[in-house]
């Protein structure tokens, strides 16, 4: 974790209400990994105490620059995107723990909902870096949502759903699940609550469809794990990045704790990542019913 201070480069809308900036920040795009997350400080003008969270959209270690994908959605990112480049701001990452890709997998499922395709881009550079093929599925309302292809990777299979069928398949993007999941070596995964949810209770019943047998355990296979560890969210078939409001980023405040099945999770700490197994969907999703 280093505190720094970036220069901004570049900023344009990408989409309705929703900004794509690229910044200056070398220590920082040496370190970062698919997954991980940057604490923003805003303007004193403002009037806001708390620094901002931001998923690394981007990272190039050959340039420097890191890049950052938001929606406009209150004072602090109003503040955010009327920065003009040449401007700087004060940056405390990279934090949280990132994706886990298995060193023997080929193949990786990548399921976006809305901006959730911004815990999941640094992944797609990290993959085809790595020789691996990928596979987007990406869902939102409608046309007016749907992420710029122009933005991925010509190497990358990039499917859309949209919720009224303006643009590729008509449903949710988690309907095109099952045609992949015997493709796919690892699935990863981020977007709105209900969206990761429906996912998990998919996966949950993948060996099963696919009609995995076990035959006995192989030599050394029965070493205990520990629950979280890098080790056994890599032995996941899914891992979730998890989107919480965050005061302090590093622990301390404990404010954006979810549910997981070995009691609370900290999404800054222990998280954003999860495997899918690690989180009790149902409490999960009743306390973020309740806060609303």
């Amino acid at each position: 974790m280093q505190l720094v201070d970036a220069e901004l480069q570049e900023s344009r809308q990408v989409l309705p209400g929703q900004w794509l900036q690229q910044y200056h920040a070398p220590a920082l795009a040496v370190s970062a990994r698919a997954g991980q997350f940057v604490h923003l400080r805003t303007g004193d003008w403002s009037g806001l105490v708390l620094r901002r969270p931001f998923t690394i959209n981007t990272a190039d270690p050959a340039t420097g620059a890191i890049s950052l994908h938001f929606r406009e959605v209150g004072r602090g990112t109003a503040w955010l995107s009327r920065l003009r480049p040449g401007e700087r701001i004060d940056m405390l990452g990279p934090l949280g723990q990132g994706f886990q890709v298995d060193s023997r997998s080929r193949h990786l499922l990548l399921v976006a909902g809305g901006l959730g395709i911004a815990d999941l881009r640094l992944l797609v550079d990290e993959a085809l870096r790595d020789g691996r093929q990928v596979v987007l599925l990406y869902g939102c309302r409608d046309a007016s949502e749907v992420y710029p292809s122009s933005l991925l990777p010509d190497e990358v299979e990039y499917l859309v759903a949209t919720d009224d069928g303006s643009v590729g398949h008509r449903g949710f993007v988690t309907d095109l699940v099952l045609d992949y999941e015997a493709w796919a070596d690892q699935a990863f995964a981020c977007g709105p609550l209900p969206m990761l949810r429906t996912l998990a209770g998919l996966v949950a019943g993948r060996k099963g469809r696919l009609g995995v047998a076990t035959l006995g355990r192989k030599r050394g296979g029965g070493r205990s794990v520990p629950p979280g560890s890098p080790a056994a969210r890599k032995k996941a078939f899914l891992q979730v990045a998890m989107e919480q409001n965050m005061g302090c980023a590093v622990g301390a405040c404990l404010g954006c704790v979810i549910w997981g099945v070995n009691g609370p999770q900290r999404v800054c700490r222990e998280g954003p990542v999860f495997a899918f197994d690690e989180i009790d969907w149902d409490a999960t999703a009743g306390a973020a019913t309740h806060k609303r």
